[in-house]
């Protein structure tokens, strides 16, 4: 966590008070902080097991108005904080030929909405960071996989960042009044299907609890999209397979 002697002081006491859980302060911006967590976990517990990569940041806003800056905060929060774990707990994973990393992306990882680019197109790149390492780790004992999130009432939701640049906005007329009607079209289905977020958190335990070599690269949770993803996945699925045997790597699959 972070901020745990401040803000989130109340948070992390609680979770400390839980048996068996150890709370660090991390940024996972920062290279040496995340390296020093790991470092602290392999010395007192001398394994680790599993990795999950859920933390996430959303911007939205036609694609023009955001700036290098927002782009960098994204990709810095949503690929480059994950790779910054996945480098450090790999050597440890190799080592004891046993370990998975689970990734979570999003339905955006697949398809890019418009108003949502910049956010989508951070986790299409956590996705083929993790659909190539998956085939590279697979035999030395390790799994990654995807989780792929579909639109659940978090507080993700609520913090939402709009993109810097509003001016761009004047330039786009009637086009930059269709993000709301989306918010107001995914109120509606939220209502409806009622996404409830324990579902992401269940197919996580599903995942850690799967035996090792079984677990699927891709796993979709959205009550409201989700069949479009996994439609998606299964088209790409088929054809990876044969560009893979196409270019001499078959035995990886």
């Amino acid at each position: 966590m972070r901020d745990t002697d401040g803000r989130n002081a109340d948070k992390a006491q609680a979770l400390a008070a839980v048996e068996n859980v150890t709370v660090l302060d991390v940024t996972l911006t920062d290279e040496q902080s995340v390296k020093q967590a790991v470092e602290s976990i392999l010395v007192k517990e001398g394994t680790i097991d599993v990795l999950v990569n859920n933390a996430g940041y959303g911007m939205t806003g036609v694609a023009e108005s955001f700036t290098t800056a927002d782009v960098h905060t994204t990709f810095d929060i949503n690929v480059y904080a994950p790779w910054r774990l996945i480098k450090q707990v790999l050597p440890a994973m190799r080592k004891q030929a046993d370990g998975l990393i689970i990734n979570v992306t999003s339905g955006f990882g697949r398809v890019s909405f418009p108003f949502a680019t910049v956010y989508a197109a951070s986790k299409f790149a956590l996705e083929g960071i993790s659909e190539g390492l998956h085939y590279e780790v697979k035999r030395l004992g390790i799994d990654v996989a995807l989780l792929e999130p579909g639109a659940f009432p978090t507080e993700m939701q609520q913090k939402n960042n709009p993109a810097s640049d509003q001016g761009v906005f004047e330039g786009y007329g009637a086009i930059a009044d269709i993000p709301n009607k989306m918010v107001a079209a995914l109120g509606g289905e939220m209502q409806d299907k009622k996404p409830n977020p324990q579902d992401v958190a269940d197919a996580i335990v599903k995942l850690i609890g799967a035996p090792k070599g079984t677990r699927p690269l891709r796993t979709v949770v959205d009550p409201i999209t989700g069949h479009y993803i996994e439609a998606a996945n299964q088209a790409v699925a088929e054809q990876f397979a044969k560009g893979l045997t196409v270019f001499g790597m078959g035995e990886l699959l």
